[in-house]
């Protein structure tokens, strides 16, 4: 069963009233993947005002509005990932406050628009989960087992011949079941 995440890493920046609100999007396939990349985007803007995120890895959900007014910042960034359906990503939305209050609703829409553009500037794309498989076999099954491979669809990353020959295959999750 295919998802969609982002493609890659992006990065948007947009100003709200002397506000800087910069978005760094990034995959994450884990919650640890998830957390050590808000910590990453921390670590860099550590003289922000604000870091807030939100994150869907796995069955994990989490957001947080980092000391903006409760749902301001941390729903609006998490409802971007909703509505574009998107899974295994993180979303970290740093604020530099520009002197000028914004009130709950210009909050909102500035978390939204920056989480917007950050997840454009990443792309989007559609992953379908694969396994890794190593399989070692005799020489006078290669033939066979190649051509088994190719009608699952498997993509051959290596081969290695040595008493036996060792190959190094990627298969569609969903195709491995049927394959057996």
């Amino acid at each position: 069963m295919s998802y969609i995440t982002v493609a890659g890493h992006g990065q948007a920046e947009i100003l709200v009233k002397k506000s800087r609100f910069i978005a760094n999007v990034a995959p994450a396939t884990s919650e640890a993947e998830a957390w050590a990349f808000v910590e990453a985007i921390r670590a860099v803007h550590a003289e922000a005002t604000h870091n807030c995120f939100a994150f869907k890895s796995g069955s994990a959900q989490r957001l947080s509005d980092d000391g903006e007014p409760s749902g301001t910042a941390g729903r609006p960034i998490f409802d971007v990932l909703e509505k574009q359906g998107l899974s295994d990503t993180v979303i970290v939305v740093t604020r530099y406050f520009g002197g000028i209050l914004l009130g709950a609703g210009g909050l909102v829409r500035a978390y939204s628009q920056a989480a917007v553009a950050g997840v454009e500037a990443a792309g989007v794309a559609r992953a379908i989960p694969a396994v890794d498989l190593r399989l070692r076999l005799d020489y006078s099954l290669l033939g066979k087992v190649q051509y088994l491979l190719q009608q699952y669809g498997a993509l051959t990353l290596s081969t290695e011949f040595g008493q036996e020959v060792v190959l190094d295959c990627r298969l569609r999750a969903e195709e491995q079941a049927e394959l057996g």
